[in-house]
């Protein structure tokens, strides 16, 4: 049976999932994004980039119309801007948040039950075996409390959950943070089986600036609150001063 979580194959136009312009976001009279533009192409990986309080979360928050925000967002083409969140979910935005969001005094089981709450019980129990296949440790703790599980445990159960809603956008908020080394290179090698299984685009927003541009073939650089540079990721990890300030060398 194929997964529904492989893409047909075939040649492909490269278009844009998501864009944004000219996208403004406040929290009350406190200004954080100052009018930028950015996009995701359909298929494609961005890191998002920037010191701490550059406006990172802040723009994955105004993707899901989690801030109030001006300016324009399409979704492949139909505009989200005026959304509210859990319209833009049903067509297809997933986030994982900064710390994860998980229910810790719930299961793994019941966690993974809430992903897939918008759809029938048994289509997305069918799911379920496929996100074993990327993530066998969370089989094995199905039945356990999410409190009780690792860092890295964790962190996989909220990439899971989110995936649960079959995704066309998968927004990550600092999927590394906390993690060891070995941990973090696992988790991103998932996330790239995934993404070439499933065709679902990423907006990656990731401290360590090295695997973000290593994992990503697009880039934007975020300081207080405006894009600075933007481009390939391979460029981007070129540049002298991202280098020096990002990449430590």
């Amino acid at each position: 049976m194929r997964s529904p979580f492989t893409r047909r194959g075939g040649q492909e136009r490269v278009t844009n999932l998501l864009e944004a312009k000219g996208l403004h976001a406040a929290y009350g009279e406190t200004r954080v994004l100052h009018g930028i533009d950015f996009a995701v192409r359909q298929g494609g990986v961005t890191a998002l980039l920037g010191a701490n309080g550059a406006g990172k979360t802040t723009t994955l928050r105004a993707i899901c119309g989690l801030v109030r925000t001006t300016g324009t967002m399409t979704l492949d083409g139909k505009r989200i801007d005026a959304m509210a969140t859990e319209d833009i979910v049903r067509l297809g935005v997933a986030h994982v948040p900064e710390g994860r969001g998980t229910f810790m005094e719930l299961t793994v089981e019941e966690n993974m039950r809430l992903g897939a709450y918008t759809r029938p019980a048994r289509e997305a129990t069918a799911d379920f075996e496929h996100m074993f296949d990327y993530f066998p440790r969370l089989k094995e703790r199905y039945k356990q409390q999410a409190g009780t599980l690792s860092g890295g445990e964790q962190q996989m159960l909220a990439i899971v959950r989110a995936l649960l809603l079959r995704p066309r956008l998968l927004l990550l908020d600092e999927p590394s943070f906390g993690l060891a080394p070995l941990i973090v290179q696992e988790i991103f090698r998932i996330l790239a089986r995934i993404r070439q299984d499933a065709g679902v685009s990423i907006l990656l927003v990731e401290q360590n600036a090295a695997i973000a541009l290593e994992f990503a073939e697009d880039a934007y650089l975020l300081e207080t609150g405006r894009i600075v540079m933007a481009g390939s990721s391979a460029d981007i990890s070129k540049d002298e001063g991202v280098r020096r300030s990002y990449l430590g060398y």
